[in-house]
């Protein structure tokens, strides 16, 4: 099947002397790390694809980490045209036949049977559909080919002040509408999961998943860091935490570009997170382990210092990003075990989670002992290093604490009707 495959990308021009060609590397343009390429089953490239990729990359039209998006999701559609024997220029004069009808139907049933969320099916869909506009622009298909139907659309809103606006764009008759559903949810569209549950969680972990994922958890639950800042967390950033001095037993972290030595985070953000001052000095004692200490043996020069490392000695994480393959193989196989032993929380729990529990529960005590809600709302966003513009991202979490009481006061008095009608009714 199709594999997608990161390379380090050197700009090269072309250079005529006499009648032999050549290239030579560009002194002018950098090179770029990381550059996702799409290869076909067969190992060959994609050109079309990754002309696609590095384009916009070396424009600088959009961000590494959106082109690597971009081009997951033509992954996705490259192992559909191979698994349906298709080739993505052909596109037949009968409507059903084409690749992109196909592979759009193919999209809309997977997400209907829940193997996919409506955010991904639309995504997919959207980045065909750029892709082949990128395609006809550069004129690598012929113009005339029936690809899509444009359908202009218009929606309206009432600014500020209150005056009736427009937009005005055109989408394709392609589209997979992105319905959300209702209800309350906060970051990613993922849900906390209760004290008791987080606690069986990080129980079933200590004694089933390695010990790199089951510290990986406890960071998440317990500082609510996003996953890619935690596998690039640093030996000596949990060396140089510092007490809080309005909150004993707590530890401030400093994670971020501008932080030294520099952690990732999402959006770039520089900021303090806080630790347990018992989960610091755990994580310290695995540093010196020489489980881990096996692993720094393997590891390049500049990556001896992150306090997680594969067994190959490698990143948990990849660079400038909030994923990590290695964490989610390690996290499929706990679910699987989890789901054995009749751990049903952790059946669809999902590793982001651990953060949202945490601001949850941070919310809720911070609204159990302050009246004043914008005080618990920059607690939260200081916490969580949400930038200025999130609020609405942190506003999420107070509203969710808040309506926990309405919830379980409707909830009883429907369990209480509920049983009284059971209590009278006859099955004569």
């Amino acid at each position: 099947m199709a594999t997608l495959e990161r390379i380090h990308f050197v700009p090269h021009y072309l250079v005529r002397s006499g009648k032999a060609t050549g290239y030579s590397s560009s002194k002018s343009r950098s090179s770029i790390e990381g550059l996702p390429q799409i290869f076909w089953g067969d190992y060959t490239p994609w050109r079309e694809a990754n002309l696609w990729a590095v384009e916009r990359a070396t424009a600088g039209d959009a961000s590494l980490k959106t082109v690597a998006s971009n081009m997951n999701g033509l992954l996705n559609y490259a192992k559909f045209l191979e698994s349906r024997g298709l080739h993505w220029y052909e596109f037949p004069t009968r409507k059903a036949d084409r690749c992109l009808v196909l592979y759009r139907g193919a999209l809309i049933k997977l997400r209907d049977a829940g193997q996919i969320s409506p955010s991904t099916a639309s995504e997919y869909m959207r980045n065909c559909v750029m892709f082949y506009r990128w395609v006809r622009y550069k004129k690598l298909l012929s113009p005339s080919l029936p690809l899509w139907r444009d359908k202009p659309y218009l929606i309206k809103y009432f600014d500020r002040i209150g005056f009736e606006r427009t937009i005005a764009g055109t989408t394709t008759d392609l589209g997979i509408p992105n319905r959300r559903r209702i209800g309350q949810a906060l970051e990613d569209g993922l849900l906390p999961v209760s004290e008791s549950d987080r606690d069986a969680i990080l129980d079933f972990s200590s004694l089933h998943a390695t010990p790199e994922l089951h510290l990986m958890l406890a960071l998440g639950f317990f500082t609510g860091m996003r996953l890619g800042s935690i596998c690039d967390l640093k030996i000596q950033t949990l060396e140089l935490a510092i007490p809080d001095p309005s909150a004993e037993g707590l530890l401030r972290l400093a994670i971020g570009p501008g932080a030294s030595p520099p952690v990732h985070t999402k959006f770039g953000v520089t900021g303090q997170v806080w630790i347990p001052e018992a989960l610091r000095n755990e994580l310290l004692e695995y540093a010196k382990g020489w489980r881990r200490l096996e692993r720094e043996a393997k590891a390049p020069a500049e990556q001896r210092g992150l306090l997680f490392l594969t067994r190959f000695g490698n990143s948990y994480g990849r660079r400038g990003a909030d994923q990590s393959s290695a964490v989610n193989v390690e996290m499929s196989a706990l679910r699987k075990k989890g789901v054995k032993a009749g751990l049903r929380v952790i059946r669809k729990f999902r590793f982001h989670q651990s953060r949202c529990t945490f601001g949850t529960e941070l919310a809720r005590l911070g609204l159990s002992t302050c009246t004043d809600v914008s005080v618990v709302i920059a607690m939260v966003s200081n916490a969580l290093l949400h930038s200025p513009s999130s609020e609405a991202t942190t506003f999420k979490y107070i509203r969710f604490v808040q309506a926990l009481p309405l919830k379980k006061a409707l909830s009883d008095r429907f369990m209480e009707a509920f049983s009284g009608i059971l209590l009278g009714a006859s099955y004569d």
